[in-house]
């Protein structure tokens, strides 16, 4: 098939260091191609992938809305103009995207990683369209946006041959927290675990720039980091990743939010280090007996610091790539209209 992937600018494809679809969108385009797919891209400035790159708009998370439907008309003018040169559209970006082309023949998916506006998928459903398929990361996500249309769900994918499993860690292996150091992700909650349970604590990811969470980590988290108990590692590319997840003994995701999906808890498996997160969002749905520890206290989450060498790390990394490696998924997406 000749396949077109859609992802809005504000991150070029794949993403320096964090950018969850950005990230995503990158494997898909590998992997389609490694299928014998002929694969383009319609991205950000600076994006990159085997195939043919179309580059739109700017790469500014904080751009105004003039820049948006800006890039609104470019993104219409692009799709219009080659809608009968491709036999799939595969979108991560705006829904309104696909407005040139809705009642085409083509094929569509539009996929969601995050609580999904139902105000756009019922205009849209709405409208005369034709071979449309909306997908979201979990059961959760789907549900947030399944008020018209066909939805499938489709989980986020990870490339397992980037992550290398570590069999045997040691029991005084530090845990560790990955992800943007919001209020909402609890990193608070992981370092008070660490305190109460004498384990050592990495933690990695963004300090935050929003005044509210900038401000939370400057008053609540930064004051605890010693570089002896309470590490901060800072921002981590894949590589370092791979190398922090897979020494640490388990990794801790104490959620504040409904995650839609929380990437880092399948990169983590696929060190075959296990997840001790709270039971929120999609994290039934990703974290298995296996595979971790779902909790739904501060208490349950202690506790399961004492169990969690009961966990094999090969069968947690085994487990977890039957379910997720990036070939798996896009082989889910390729058959939606079969």
């Amino acid at each position: 098939m000749k396949i077109l992937l859609i992802m809005d600018p504000g991150i070029p494809v794949p993403p320096p260091l964090y950018g969850g679809h950005e990230r995503l969108v990158h494997m898909f385009a590998g992997e389609y191609q490694k299928q014998g797919h002929e694969v383009s891209l319609l991205a950000g400035p600076g994006s990159k992938i085997k195939g043919k790159c179309y580059s739109f708009g700017v790469n500014d998370l904080e751009r105004s809305s003039l820049q948006k439907n800006k890039e609104l008309i470019q993104a219409w003018t692009f799709i219009y103009k080659h809608r009968h040169e491709f036999d799939l559209i595969h979108n991560f970006g705006r829904l309104i995207y696909l407005l040139p082309v809705l009642n085409y023949p083509v094929k569509k998916i539009m996929t969601y990683g995050r609580p999904v506006s139902t105000k756009g998928v019922k205009i849209i459903n709405a409208l005369p369209n034709r071979n449309l398929i909306f997908t979201a990361c979990s059961n959760y996500c789907v549900s947030t946006g399944n008020v018209a249309g066909t939805w499938q769900t489709v989980y986020n994918a990870v490339d397992f041959s980037k992550y290398e499993l570590n069999e045997l860690v040691g029991d005084n292996a530090p845990l560790m927290f990955l992800g943007r150091l919001d209020k909402v992700k609890g990193v608070h909650t992981a370092i008070k675990i660490a305190k109460t349970t004498s384990n050592v604590l990495w933690i990695a990811g963004n300090i935050p720039q929003t005044a509210d969470n900038l401000t939370y980590y400057k008053q609540q988290i930064e004051p605890q980091i010693d570089s002896k108990q309470i590490i901060y590692l800072g921002a981590l590319n894949d590589a370092e990743k791979n190398t922090y997840l897979g020494q640490a003994k388990a990794l801790l995701f104490p959620i504040e939010w409904d995650e839609p999906f929380g990437m880092v808890m399948v990169e983590a498996m696929a060190c075959g280090t296990p997840v001790i997160a709270f039971n929120r969002g999609s994290v039934p749905e990703v974290v298995s007996e296996q595979t971790g520890i779902q909790v739904n206290t501060f208490e349950e989450m202690q506790a399961a610091i004492g169990l969690i060498n009961t966990i094999g790390r090969k069968n947690c990394r085994a487990l977890a790539e039957k379910r997720f490696n990036i070939s798996v998924i896009s082989t889910q997406y390729l058959l939606l209209f079969n």
